[in-house]
């Protein structure tokens, strides 16, 4: 939770939402209880059925040739069932009905007979496009339901993400935390990222990690991996048994499946209040990055392969410590962040990033982080192809509030 009261997690949907309406044009239309938004057709779409009216209006006044123009407002009501609903596209079949007289039959204002108001072709006219207008209600309350059944959907599957993947927060124990998610699927908030902490009787445990792969397969691996987290964090002794447990977690699941390349790259942290120090398991996953007193830097340690491959590695993994004090943040962070490309292809610069804004500064907090990168990760890349999980820890200061 921030400065506000509002849960990171929580706002960082509102936050994406807002950039993808600055930056695409798209205005939203239906939203469900989350706050999801269904977005509305881009904006020349929705000024379709005007433009229409007047290209029809123009080849009446400019064409040399009398011909029956009033006929192409027979496809009018089609234009505005894309982007309107039932009952605004019947009122447009209303109005394109009695423009089409107005085309056929109005002295005053195409010098037409009124008499021919009533001809043959153009009560076709009308007929048809009463027809045409009752198909496109048809499709308007279809796509609206279509559009609803979106919304459902997309609440179903991001409260199944959020019982996974669960707000952080702003205290847990000893630190001081905070989280961001960004899943890579538009519109949803399924993905194959993971991040959790808790406070056991050993210290602050933290864990991150990504799935190969995506889609349900990969958040059923997540389901299982943090559930393993979550009971090994308070029962083993140290990370390395925790990671051991989450191994053979994995290992089950595989031959369950049977899937053998499913791994999983994960970093776990140990936070030591007394000793003011931090252990770290990393599985072949992104160093965690560490910012304290004006420097910003990876912490680097022995590797080990992912989970799920240790099979493969006749060594076990190793463990590594760093001092962790008050003023300190630590940076956990999946690939979705530092690959990020911007239009030329590069990738986001992390670490440089960091220097830029908190060098020489005050020490930050784990939500100065995460707010930062939340509004710099998009001015980089507008377009985000894998999901994107934070996770910022710092000690918590007994005079802090």
């Amino acid at each position: 939770m921030d400065r506000s009261g509002q849960w990171i997690f929580e706002r960082i949907g509102r936050d994406r939402r807002a950039d993808r309406s600055r930056t695409g044009g798209q205005l939203t239309a239906i939203v469900d209880h989350s706050g999801f938004e269904v977005p509305r057709p881009p904006a020349w779409m929705r000024w379709l059925p005007l433009a229409y009216v007047v290209w029809v209006l123009l080849l009446e006044f400019v064409t040399p040739t009398p011909w029956a123009v009033s006929f192409l407002l027979i496809a009018l009501p089609v234009t505005a069932a894309y982007t309107l609903g039932p009952v605004a596209v019947a009122a447009i079949t209303v109005f394109a009905m009695v423009l089409e007289g107005v085309l056929a039959g109005t002295p005053c204002c195409t010098g037409h007979n009124v008499h021919q108001l009533w001809e043959n072709h153009h009560v076709a006219a009308y007929t048809a496009t009463g027809l045409v207008g009752l198909l496109g209600v048809a499709l308007a309350a279809h796509r609206r339901r279509q559009e609803q059944q979106l919304v459902r959907a997309h609440s179903v599957a991001e409260a199944l993400m959020r019982t996974l993947l669960r707000p952080v927060p702003h205290r847990v124990g000893q630190v001081l935390a905070a989280g961001l998610y960004r899943s890579g699927e538009v519109g949803t908030m399924v993905g194959g990222d993971l991040f959790d902490i808790r406070a056991t009787p050993a210290g602050e445990r933290a864990l991150i990690g990504d799935v190969r792969g995506k889609g349900l397969q990969a958040v059923r691996t997540v389901a299982d991996l943090l559930g393993s987290f979550r009971e090994a964090a308070y029962d083993q002794p140290d990370l390395l048994a925790v990671a051991a447990r989450m191994e053979r977690c994995l290992a089950r699941e595989a031959e369950e499946r049977p899937d053998d390349e499913l791994f999983v790259t994960a970093a776990l942290v140990e936070y030591d209040a007394v000793a003011q120090r931090l252990t770290i398991v990393n599985h072949g996953h992104i160093e965690p990055v560490l910012i304290s007193r004006g420097e910003v830097t990876a912490l680097s340690g022995p590797p080990a392969l992912p989970l799920g491959l240790g099979a493969l590695d006749g060594e076990d993994p190793v463990s590594y410590t760093h001092p962790f004090t008050h003023g300190d943040v630590l940076l956990l962070c999946t690939d979705g962040l530092i690959e990020a490309r911007d239009q030329t292809g590069a990738f986001y610069p992390l670490l440089d990033r960091l220097r830029d804004r908190f060098a020489g500064r005050p020490a930050p907090g784990p939500v100065d982080v995460i707010d930062f990168l939340n509004t710099d990760l998009p001015r980089h890349t507008r377009v985000f192809h894998d999901d994107v999980a934070l996770l910022a820890l710092g000690p918590h200061d007994v005079g802090e509030s």
